[in-house]
């Protein structure tokens, strides 16, 4: 079975778009594009835990509510919130209603802020977990890597929660510390040009 479908435009993309209309977009625009953002960064690893168990399509779904109710996942103002925030998002129908990972978002945000003081920011931290691109597996076959459970471990080392190796993966996938996208997808050499052309962030 080919590991691609054709588009909207009749161009092969990875096989995963056709779950959802709406992945077509976040495929071609986001998914595997590097980031370097500390903001950006910090709200994909908190989705990417309140995806755990779930489909992404919940997560893509609810994704603006998320930001609406975490201040668009400035950390700074998240590690602030106190037992009435805590209660407020319980009873947001808008995002995923789930206390442990809510908890472990404004759990998380307190961590960040001690990785930027550590590191400068936390694209420094996450990129160093960059792997070898020439000792990749093949595009979408697996779900773990040496270096997952690598960021996975040092990030519960330092008190983070709901990031596992699974979690990690997802995280870097997405994020563009890997090229996940499948060969023949046409999205691939645009991630490829751009994975070429970023400045990798440094403490």
């Amino acid at each position: 079975m080919s590991k691609t479908i054709k588009g909207p435009d009749g161009k092969p993309r990875c096989r995963w778009c056709e779950a959802a209309p709406e992945f077509f977009h976040y495929h071609d625009t986001e998914w595997g594009f590097p980031v370097g953002d500390d903001i950006h960064l910090f709200e994909k690893i908190c989705l990417e835990g309140f995806q755990s168990g779930l489909s992404w399509r919940t997560i893509l779904a609810k994704r603006e509510n998320f930001r609406a109710a975490f201040h668009d996942f400035d950390f700074d103002k998240i590690a602030r919130f106190t037992k009435r925030d805590l209660n407020r998002l319980l009873k947001d129908a808008g995002i995923v209603r789930h206390r442990g990972k809510i908890e472990a978002t404004i759990n998380n945000a307190k961590r960040a802020q001690e990785l930027v003081k550590q590191e400068g920011s936390l694209a420094a931290f996450f990129w160093r977990y960059e792997p070898d691109s020439k000792k990749l597996a093949k595009p979408q076959t697996v779900s773990t890597s040496a270096e997952s459970i690598a960021l996975s471990k040092d990030l519960k080392k330092l008190g983070w929660k709901f990031v596992g190796p699974t979690t990690a993966y997802a995280f870097m996938q997405a994020m563009g510390l890997v090229n996940d996208h499948v060969e023949g997808c046409v999205t691939r050499t645009k991630v490829e040009r751009a994975r070429k052309g970023f400045k990798r962030p440094c403490s």
